[in-house]
C-alpha cells in the first residue's frame, strides 16, 4: 500500500479508556494516531503514562498486541489510568468529560523517551496533554530534542484545557497542523484574524506560525489541505455514522502516512477520507480495517 517504509513514528500524550455508558473502549487521540499508523506497517512508539491498576495493564497489553513499542509508557503508583466519559448525540457526535488528574498528566522525560525520540522522523502531539505542567514540560523537552523530526500537531481542543498562548506555542513547533473547521476559526479569531473563509484562515495560520502544511476537516463535508503552498480539497465519503470518536485521528494518521510515503496529496487526501469515514461507520475509535476493505470502499465510490 505504501511506497516508502522509512516512517518511524512517535506519538505523545494521553492513553485512556473511553466510557460509553456501561461499555469501555481503549482510546485517547495520540494512541488512536499511533494504532492507525502502526496498522499500515510502520514502526510506532507510544509515550504516555498509566496507573498501576487493571486499566493500565489492559491498555499496555493491548498496545503491545498491536505492535507498538511500549518502552515509553511509564507506570505510576500515584495516579489512576485515564478515564473519559463519552456522551453521543443523535448524530453520533461526541462530548467528553475527562478525569483530572490522571496518570497521563504526569509523563516524565527519561532515557527511554529520549532514545525513542532521537530515532524518530515523525512525532505526533496534541494540546490536551498540556493541561498539566509535568506532561507539558516533557512534551516541549522532547520536541526540542530532535529538530529533524516532522512534527504533527493535532489540535483537538477540549474545554477548559487550553488557552491561546499555549496553542500558539504548540503551533510554532509544528511542521503540520490539523484542525477541524470550528477549531481553526476559533483560534484564528483569538489571534486577531476575522474571516469566515477557510482558505484565508489557513493561510493566516500558516504564515503566523511559519507552518507550511495545514489540514482542516469539515465533518461530513470533507477536508481541505494546504501542502507545498497549494490547496487540495476532498468532499468526503458519506457513510451511516455509528459514532465519530477517533475518526479524525484515523484520518490524520492515514493522511500523514500517505503524504510522507508517496508525496501525492490528492491520493493521500482521498485515502485518509476513506479511512476516516470507515472508522465513523464503526463503534469506537480503533476498529480493525484491512487494506482490502479500504481499497474496496474507495473503488465502490469512484
Amino acid at each position: 500500500m505504501f511506497l516508502n517504509k522509512k516512517i518511524n513514528a512517535v506519538s505523545f500524550g494521553e492513553v485512556l479508556f473511553d466510557v460509553f455508558g456501561e461499555e469501555k473502549k481503549i482510546g485517547g487521540a495520540p494512541l488512536n494516531l499511533a494504532l492507525r499508523t502502526a496498522s499500515f506497517g510502520f514502526p510506532v512508539a507510544m509515550i504516555s503514562a498509566v496507573g498501576n491498576d487493571e486499566d493500565g495493564k489492559v491498555i499496555c497489553d493491548y498496545v503491545r498486541e498491536n505492535q507498538l513499542d511500549t518502552s515509553g509508557i511509564i507506570t505510576t503508583e500515584d495516579y489512576d489510568t485515564g478515564i473519559v466519559q463519552v456522551t453521543l448525540n443523535e448524530r453520533g457526535s461526541a462530548t467528553y468529560e475527562i478525569k483530572f488528574p490522571s496518570a497521563w498528566d504526569f509523563i516524565e522525560t527519561n532515557n527511554d523517551t529520549l532514545n525513542i525520540v532521537k530515532n524518530a522522523n515523525v512525532f505526533f502531539y496534541g494540546s490536551l496533554v498540556c493541561r498539566n505542567d509535568a506532561s507539558r514540560n516533557t512534551l516541549f523537552n522532547l520536541l526540542d530534542s530532535n529538530p529533524g523530526m516532522f512534527k504533527v500537531f493535532d489540535v483537538n481542543l477540549r474545554k477548559p484545557f487550553y488557552h491561546i498562548g499555549l496553542l500558539e506555542e504548540l503551533m510554532n513547533k509544528a511542521d503540520f497542523i490539523k484542525f477541524n473547521d470550528e477549531e481553526i476559526l476559533e483560534i484564528a479569531a483569538e489571534l486577531g484574524f476575522k474571516s469566515d473563509d477557510l482558505e484565508e484562515n489557513i493561510r493566516f495560520i500558516s504564515e503566523k506560525t511559519n507552518t507550511g502544511s495545514v489540514c482542516v476537516t469539515l465533518g461530513k463535508h470533507g477536508s481541505i489541505l494546504l501542502w507545498n503552498n497549494k490547496f487540495y480539497k476532498h468532499g468526503g465519503y458519506p457513510v451511516k455514522v455509528a459514532d465519530t470518536v477517533g475518526a479524525g485521528d484515523s484520518f490524520l494518521a492515514s493522511l500523514i502516512a500517505r503524504l510522507l510515503s508517496d508525496k501525492n496529496p490528492e491520493t493521500a487526501l482521498d485515502f485518509a477520507s476513506a479511512v476516516g469515514a470507515l472508522v465513523a461507520s464503526y463503534s469506537g475509535a480503533n476498529p480493525k480495517l484491512q487494506n482490502e476493505e479500504i481499497d474496496g470502499f474507495i473503488k465502490e465510490r469512484v
